[in-house]
């Protein structure tokens, strides 16, 4: 066993779990594990953009955030459209 693994209990639904064990033998998902983790995955994934969605809303309240946002914007202003200008063939 991988040593960034760690074995955890978790108390579920039965009903859930028998519904697992049924994908699982059907082979829609690898395993019961397998499911579960895939679904822990994508919760965690859901809730990081949620905090990351808050994040970018309360800095673009943010007065003196904004001012350097526009600042580097401006600053790279000439390089953008150089960039933008050039041919995408190499």
């Amino acid at each position: 066993m991988a040593s960034n693994i760690k074995n955890v209990t978790f108390s579920l639904p039965i009903e859930l779990i028998e519904k697992l064990k049924v994908l699982a033998k059907d082979n829609y998902i690898p395993s019961l594990n397998a499911g579960v983790k895939e679904a822990l995955e994508e919760y965690t994934r859901t809730i990081e953009k949620e905090v990351l969605k808050n994040k970018m809303i309360k800095a673009a309240k943010d007065p003196l955030f904004m001012q350097d946002l526009n600042e580097s914007m401006r600053s790279f202003e000439h390089s953008d459209k150089e960039v933008s200008r050039r041919s995408t063939e190499w």
